[in-house]
């Protein structure tokens, strides 16, 4: 009897040990929605990833989110590791757009609704929607604030873009352009650092391939680094006549302050104004200390809200409600878009701080 027993306990031991690395393992490593984002080296990322995981606190759905160090071999590594914990859909922001698509495609093949998120994933079929911010907008809105703040009289402007392989560049370039072309070519301003662009300037409309001309001038690879490098060896070559008051398309915070820095120690420019976007906690320091002059605020919460909004909707089945398109090379891929607003110190008080987007006891002007 003692024997018999002994053996039904170990066999309940080993039955209830079974059942619980099962529910740890197998179901319990489940994930609904994977998460892919380029990078933690830039406070824009680790934001969006805190923005996701306060929006899905209250969600039923289990979500994971990866980060790929600016590396499209790490991004595809990812995407695998998600498919292997049988996600239903993926959301992926890539560092670079081309490379994405070998990941979408991987996706795709299992069944799983691919969204790119905030950047493009191009020349791939294998997009289902894309959560955005209205990049030509913010392009836009960069390039109206150097006009509202323009002295005239062939007053030098110098271009900066993000990278390359990333087609939110060219988006953001275009949106600026627009806005700054019908200056450029009337000689109210002067282009000071691309002969491409000095070529182009009664053309108010550009191909990609001479945006791309133009952006592998300028280019900062969104790396703060190559910005301020690239503005040192610009204003190095500069004459006295492209120094002076002068206006700076800065594409992103990142790297607008690093040409910022550049420009302020050269003792022949007397006032810059330098655009940039993301609103980042170091550039809402810099707008306070008057060092960066506006950032174009794209809200987070709202992207995030929107994507996650735009999964759930998957997952249950439901139609989702996307008004706008992006052509990606391939198709026409189906676009919810987000508003973005320009911020400079007039009201970084009622859109950052009275937003509850910062808490404004974290900034102390200078």
């Amino acid at each position: 009897m003692r024997t018999g027993f002994r053996i039904t306990a170990i066999a309940l031991v080993v039955a209830l040990f079974g059942a619980l690395l099962a529910a740890c393992g197998g179901g319990g490593n489940k994930v609904d929605i994977g998460i892919v984002l380029p990078t933690k080296d830039e406070q824009r990322w680790v934001q969006d990833e805190q923005r996701f995981k306060e929006a899905l606190a209250d969600t039923k759905y289990k979500v994971e989110i990866l980060f790929s160090q600016g590396s499209s071999a790490k991004e595809k590594e990812n995407v695998e590791t998600l498919i292997n914990r049988g996600i239903k859909v993926l959301i992926i922001c890539p560092p670079d757009g081309d490379a994405a698509a070998a990941s979408a495609e991987l996706a795709k093949k299992e069944g799983i609704t691919v969204i790119a998120y905030d950047r493009l994933i191009t020349n791939t079929d294998a997009v289902d929607y894309y959560v955005t911010f209205d990049s030509v907008a913010v392009g836009a809105a960069q390039a109206q604030y150097l006009v509202d703040h323009m002295k005239g009289g062939g007053q030098p402007v110098y271009l900066y873009a993000g990278a390359a392989s990333d087609n939110n560049s060219f988006l953001f370039f275009e949106g600026a352009w627009k806005v700054l072309q019908p200056y450029f070519a009337d000689g109210t301003l002067r282009i000071a650092n691309s002969s491409e662009a000095e070529a182009l300037k009664d053309k108010a409309e550009l191909t990609r391939e001479e945006m791309s001309r133009i952006i592998g001038q300028v280019t900062t690879n969104w790396d703060p680094n190559e910005a301020k490098n690239k503005a040192q060896t610009h204003l190095t070559a500069a004459s006295d006549d492209l120094k002076g008051d002068v206006l700076i398309l800065g594409p992103n915070d990142h790297t607008a302050r690093a040409i910022a820095d550049v420009f302020s120690t050269d003792s022949a420019i007397t006032s810059y104004v330098v655009t940039g976007q993301d609103a980042d906690k170091a550039s809402v320091e810099y707008i306070l200390d008057g060092k960066q002059s506006m950032t174009v605020f794209k809200d987070v919460r709202q992207l995030v809200k929107d994507a996650m909004s735009l999964a759930v909707d998957i997952l249950e089945k439901r139609t989702p409600n996307a008004t706008g398109s992006y052509f990606n090379g391939k198709i026409d891929v189906k676009a919810i878009q987000t508003d973005v607003i320009s911020v400079d110190q007039s009201n970084i008080k009622k859109e950052l701080f009275d937003s509850g987007y910062y808490d404004e006891s974290e900034f102390v002007k200078s």
